[in-house]
């Protein structure tokens, strides 16, 4: 069994469906709020010609993910699977952003779980890497249950390095 990087994920809050370049304009529409890049390393994403690398470097990586909220049917975020590492036996979890309409209401924990419990079939450990000043980040994944290992620099698509913070999550641990 080969590990799909976007099968169609689903729980009680969200539906993750594989982005497609006709989901720009739905994803735009929430990432267009600067209060969601305010701790971000990328603090200007909410510009469009900013979030068009963005959406560019999603749709490449051929593990990107909508996110619906199965309440109303509406997109109100992103994250996706990225840099599988066969050798290392490990996948990182990230570039994951929500409406602020879903901030605190357990969007994240829901959609990681899902994720994380899919990922587990088929690698032992799942990294994340979270920016150096992005505190809101910070605390949701140790919410989840990742602990800090590393720090270095990372340059997302299209855009310039960043101190980030490396998360990580060992299956046994997940699996207690």
């Amino acid at each position: 069994m080969a590990l799909n990087l976007q099968p169609i994920l689903e729980n009680d809050l969200c539906m993750l469906y594989p982005l497609e370049e006709k989901d720009f304009d739905a994803l735009y529409k929430v990432a267009s709020d600067p209060k969601i890049w305010e701790q971000h390393p990328n603090k200007d994403r909410w510009k469009k010609e900013v979030f068009e690398k963005f959406f560019e470097g999603a749709i490449q990586s051929k593990g990107a993910f909508k996110i619906i909220k199965k309440a109303t049917g509406e997109v109100v975020g992103s994250t996706r699977f990225y840099d599988f590492n066969k050798e290392e036996d490990c996948i990182f979890i990230g570039y994951t952003f929500y409406a602020v309409s879903c901030w605190g209401k357990g969007f994240n924990q829901s959609v990681k779980k899902t994720m994380l419990d899919y990922l587990f079939k088929y690698v032992s450990k799942v990294r994340f890497h979270i920016g150096a000043e992005n505190i809101r980040s910070q605390i949701a994944i140790s919410r989840v249950g990742a602990k800090k290992i590393a720090e270095e620099e990372v340059a997302y698509f299209g855009e310039k390095p960043k101190l980030n913070f490396v998360y990580q999550i060992d299956k046994s641990n997940w699996l207690e």
